[in-house]
């Protein structure tokens, strides 16, 4: 894709991302041990990334993120993964490696809540324990979040989708993470993109609770089911044949993820109803800013995981040489990484960048 000069919000965004990398984490004095086996005098840092999975780019993304931090800092850098998202068992062997090699500290995207009493042993261990991108249903597991604000990703994309609709009536699908268990990043961007397009959640922790009809800020509305995923692109493709299954009139489709869209959109294709379809969801990968340009995707909210595990390594390298702590953001109870709503489609009232910017900033 050719790239073009940002927008003034996205060179707001370069700036920002730029400044967080560097210095905008606010520290104080660590009032426990920095943790793991190793320390300011010259021992080598050594920190374990575990990711959900290398099936999904994000994660990909975030490795690499990790690696040009590792590299710079001279820190010995472990990686890990689990075998699909949901793999519980796999991250917590990784865990309970890192505790065995001695690490200053883990930083995990983790599959769920399995993992938790692990990162607990972990921190009794005096390893420092940072979630990447997902934060635990436990807050006690981990000494920090950095992560997308994902209920307000969700929001951007509910009220972009409201604002395009225009008044008509909305028929739509819920493609989620998953259905057997509960993980906050799956609830707050179902549950934000409905509230975005003002319609009535009844418990912001629970997906598929809300009346199934009624009105949104537009119209009328009619929520035909919510489907798993697994955040892959053959589970959209499933979730998306079964809710087409049950009503073909879908106009609207949530996403929990862009491989979940580009699996979804190929089931609307191959049923002969992607025209008019509008299909949102939260990444803004690159691939995913192409979704847009190629009209699979209507508009994504872009988060930031290569910012997130460059962030996380510099944390924990800190922690170490200098026996500091990084701090949450200002009213919110973990560091927000940024987001941003990337649509070549802009709508009034609706702030947003296009997929031009967006190409120069994805996974930054």
């Amino acid at each position: 894709m050719n790239r073009t000069a940002p927008r003034p919000l996205a060179r707001r965004l370069v700036a920002a991302g730029s400044i967080a990398a560097l210095a905008a984490l606010s520290f104080t004095a660590c009032s426990s041990g920095s943790g793991g086996g190793s320390s300011a005098s010259g021992d080598e840092i050594g920190v374990s990334l575990i990711v959900k999975t290398t099936t999904n780019p994000f994660f990909v993304a975030m490795e690499d993120g990790a690696k040009a931090a590792a590299d710079k800092l001279g820190v010995k850098l472990t990686l890990a993964a689990g075998k699909e998202d949901g793999d519980e068992d796999t991250q917590i062997q990784a865990i309970e490696n890192a505790i065995s090699k001695g690490d200053a500290g883990i930083l995990i995207t983790p599959n769920g809540p399995g993992v938790e009493d692990a990162l607990v042993k972990a921190r009794d261990a005096g390893l420092y324990v940072i979630a990447l991108d997902t934060p635990p249903s436990d807050p006690d597991s981990v000494d920090i979040t950095f992560a997308t604000d994902n209920y307000l990703a969700g929001q951007d994309i509910g009220k972009w989708t409201a604002a395009k609709l225009g008044g008509e009536k909305a028929t739509i699908a819920l493609i989620d993470l998953f259905d057997d268990k509960v993980v906050s990043v799956d609830y707050n961007r179902d549950q934000g993109f409905l509230d975005g397009m003002g319609i009535d959640t009844a418990d912001k922790e629970k997906n598929g609770d809300e009346a199934k009809t009624g009105t949104y800020s537009g119209g009328d509305y009619e929520i035909v089911g919510n489907e798993a995923s697994q955040g892959a692109e053959d589970g959209g493709r499933t979730a998306a044949e079964t809710l087409l299954s049950k009503n073909p009139d879908i106009n609207v489709v949530y996403t929990i993820n862009e491989p979940a869209a580009s699996g979804a959109y190929e089931a609307f294709k191959a049923a002969g109803t992607e025209k008019g379809l509008i299909m949102v969801s939260v990444d803004g990968g690159c691939a995913g800013v192409q979704q847009i340009v190629d009209g699979t995707l209507g508009a994504t909210s872009q988060q930031y995981p290569v910012k997130m595990a460059d962030l996380g390594v510099q944390a924990i390298y800190d922690l170490v040489k200098t026996d500091k702590k990084p701090e949450v953001t200002e009213g919110l109870d973990f560091y927000n990484t940024g987001v941003a709503l990337v649509t070549d489609d802009p709508q009034d009232g609706v702030e947003s960048i296009d997929t031009a910017a967006a190409a120069d900033i994805c996974w930054g």
